[in-house]
């Protein structure tokens, strides 16, 4: 089986793909909110990619991050502490929603007490317009 490697500059990094062990952070802009799609697993192996997603995402000044993790198979500890980070980097510069419902996610989120600490909404177009709304 081959794998594919990301070049940032420095060494090469495996990457997993979508699918077993992969997942795709897919960006898009509503105004000023910058909504993150993540779909696959979320994991140790792939919690970076979202750190530096969401990293990006901040250097475009935005009133909202939205992290959509409605097309997550399987949530580690690793992907909840990402979240956890990132509430700490953005303090009160933005918001930072997630977007979780079912087992997969918003219960995890909820077992661990996220729920008090982000906001949690159940869609995408909820979290859309609570952040309009702000």
């Amino acid at each position: 089986m081959l794998k594919s490697t990301i070049r940032d500059g420095s060494d090469a990094i495996p990457d997993p793909g979508i699918g077993a062990g992969g997942c795709q952070i897919a960006v898009t802009r509503h105004d000023r909110t910058v909504v993150l799609g993540v779909s696959g697993t979320l994991d140790m192996v792939t919690a970076p990619r979202l750190t530096e997603s969401i990293q990006t995402a901040l250097d475009s000044e935005p009133t909202a991050v939205i992290i959509d993790l409605t097309g997550v198979e399987f949530l580690a500890s690793a992907g909840m502490t990402v979240l956890i980070a990132a509430h700490e980097r953005i303090g009160g510069s933005a918001q930072l929603v997630a977007v979780a419902d079912g087992p997969v996610t918003a219960r995890p989120l909820r077992l661990v007490g996220l729920d008090k600490l982000l906001t949690i909404h159940p869609t995408l177009d909820e979290a859309l317009e609570a952040s309009a709304g702000k």
